[in-house]
């Protein structure tokens, strides 16, 4: 009875340190709400499918322990933490693009975005949104990957290929015909969204300034 009542008064002593987590497309960061933790108090060992962390707190001698079964599979030459005055930040990087429902056990996996290869589909219509086969509000993942994409900032061919993409999704029919009809008939030299102008006749190519088009017979 006396060891019981000694592990008792132990567990009430010891603090009761919150975490929480949440996800951005690339990386899952685990916050530990501990103030004022050594930098080099903190120890972080990461596993393809597990997670352990072990925090002296400050001015005790207890230390703080986490231990963790994750949901799907991480990078774990690509994980990190950041310690500051008010919390430990542990970030690890997803080896999936997927969206995690849960930080433990066996998660489903959520695609919530594909890359695209090319900037403008010549050979056909945009495509279609697929079906929905989760009940999750698609709408809000749509904003939320649309506001990530903006964050993001694309510079120089990514920047140039998004414009492209976003005339190309956003035209009317003619928009998309009198890019289709530019793009092919220059070689892929020419993009025009006006089909009155080109679809009268045909587009020649435009190389730039110094080069000269040449057509390779097959």
């Amino acid at each position: 009875m006396g060891d019981c009542k000694h592990n008792s008064a132990t567990e009430i002593g010891k603090p009761k340190i919150k975490h929480d987590w949440y996800q951005t497309e690339s990386q899952v960061v685990i916050t530990i709400l501990i103030k004022n933790a050594q930098s080099d108090k903190v120890k972080a060992n990461y596993g393809e499918r597990s997670l352990s962390v072990s925090i002296a707190l400050p001015n005790t001698e207890i230390e703080y322990s986490l231990d963790l079964q994750l949901a799907h599979e991480i990078v774990p030459t690509m994980c990190s933490y950041i310690v500051s005055p008010s919390k430990v930040e542990v970030k690890l990087r997803k080896k999936e693009g997927i969206r995690w429902t849960n930080l433990e056990g066996e998660g489903k996996e959520e695609i919530v975005k594909a890359i695209p290869n090319a900037v403008v589909d010549t050979l056909g219509p945009p495509l279609q949104q697929p079906p929905k086969l989760f009940k999750k509000d698609w709408d809000k993942i749509e904003k939320d990957i649309k506001k990530m994409e903006e964050e993001e900032k694309p510079e120089g061919d990514a920047a140039l290929n998004a414009l492209f993409q976003k005339i190309y999704g956003e035209g009317s029919d003619e928009v998309r015909r009198a890019m289709n009809k530019s793009f092919m008939e220059s070689g892929g030299t020419v993009l025009s969204t006006n089909w009155n102008q080109v679809g009268q006749e045909k587009v020649d190519a435009k190389p730039p300034d110094g080069l000269e088009f040449k057509k390779w017979d097959s």
